[in-house]
């Protein structure tokens, strides 16, 4: 089935933020998290560049992932490692690279207290 590619090659995220804890014993699901879900409706894979930027340091990047053609990716950002890992506990914003269009939307799990919060938004389409 052929898909049109929907959505653009460049994203901003300007609000980012890693809980540093999660609530006692939390499975990996619960983890307190901050994910990029990215939609590539497109016939071609998407190869995709995240690069963070932090408040009192220098970018950290880019993280390079493929999101296969007519899939979705959910990436977490506690999970990016390469080049290093993504601090906890601080503010950052994230600019994503594609090149083909993509769409992007920003999730938050904050897990930190029983009462869980979940924060979502569409990231901007610059």
């Amino acid at each position: 089935m052929k898909m049109e590619a929907i959505g653009k090659t460049r994203w901003v995220i300007p609000e980012g933020y890693i809980p540093p804890a999660s609530m006692v014993n939390a499975d990996h699901a619960l983890m307190s998290h901050e994910a990029a879900c990215i939609l590539n409706s497109g016939d071609t894979d998407a190869h995709i560049e995240i690069t963070v930027f932090l408040t009192d340091d220098e970018p950290i990047g880019p993280y390079k992932l493929t999101v296969g053609a007519r899939r979705t990716s959910h990436v977490r950002f506690n999970d990016l490692e390469d080049p290093a890992p993504v601090p906890t506990g601080t503010s950052y914003a994230s600019v994503i690279e594609s090149d083909v269009p993509i769409v992007v939307q920003h999730t938050r799990l904050d897990s930190r207290a029983a009462e869980i919060a979940l924060l979502s938004t569409m990231a901007f389409a610059a």
